[in-house]
């Protein structure tokens, strides 16, 4: 068993997620409840024998503003149920988005979400599609699509799908970095601080170079957090040698968001 905090990226592989017939009657009579449980504790299928898998496709999908977004969902050996959908801003609760069930007329919404906006198709009895129109930077988020598997009583999850809607429209992300800190420059090692304010949508790429180089090791980006103005703000760290910091070297700090690119750089001769 895993932790995974809201906000972080879903499971990078396609496995499901699935809980025991245990949790199955307080999960369906307190929904927040079962959401919480979903997010923070993740039961892959290599440790429950013989789960269903639910899968979804694509992992990741990006869409310019005013298009249609689709994303599908297989429910693995379950037949006998629809597949619910949920959506993930980046340190926001999951909120219920629709349920469809093809022999029903069309799908029950959660608060907040309705036709012609959202959609839900299927194309078999074990394969269910999301459909949302006209998107907006607002629809950026992580969506899960969510089955219940009647025969072992397990509600399982899919591995999500990241919805990136861009919009020539917006404004980018505005970065700062930050040198080391004057306790830093005292030790072997320092780190800086790439601060993104007032990011369109709740994540973002967010990449490290070294005089043109990209850099991995030493580098941890953070959750994003809603803003006032209802738009994000983000954080990424690098640690580096206090050597290479002293070298006079250019950093840079690059940041795709909404399909803006916002490159900084720094130097220590540039710093007081």
């Amino acid at each position: 068993m895993m932790m995974m905090m809201f906000g972080e990226a879903p499971p990078s592989s396609s496995s499901s997620v699935s809980y025991s017939s245990s949790l199955i009657s307080l999960l369906t009579s307190h929904t927040d409840i079962m959401l919480i449980i979903f997010i923070i504790f993740i039961i892959t299928p290599s440790c429950v024998g013989g789960v269903n898998v639910v899968t979804q496709n694509p992992s990741e999908l990006t869409v310019n503003k005013g298009n249609k977004a689709t994303i599908n969902c297989n429910l693995g050996s379950v037949t006998n149920t629809g597949a619910k959908w949920y959506k993930q801003i980046s340190g926001g609760v999951p909120q219920f988005v629709l349920y469809f069930y093809h022999p029903n007329s069309s799908p029950t919404y959660g608060s907040g979400f309705s036709a012609p906006k959202f959609r839900s198709t299927h194309s078999s009895n074990s394969d269910y599609s999301l459909i949302i129109n006209n998107v907006d930077v607002r629809d950026s988020a992580v969506y899960y699509c969510q089955a219940y598997d009647g025969s072992k009583e397990e509600v399982v999850f899919g591995q999500g799908t990241k919805l990136i809607v861009t919009d020539s429209g917006v404004s980018p992300p505005v970065v700062k970095i930050f040198p080391p800190s004057s306790q830093d420059v005292s030790s072997s090692k320092v780190t800086l601080v790439c601060l993104i304010n007032d990011m369109s949508v709740g994540f973002a790429d967010v990449s490290w170079f070294v005089c043109g180089n990209s850099v991995t090791d030493g580098v941890f980006t953070g959750s994003a957090e809603q803003q006032p103005n209802e738009k994000f703000k983000l954080s990424s760290y690098l640690t580096i040698e206090r050597s290479e910091w002293e070298k006079d070297k250019d950093i840079t700090c690059k940041v795709t968001a909404a399909g803006k690119i916002t490159n900084t750089k720094i130097k220590i001769s540039e710093c007081n």
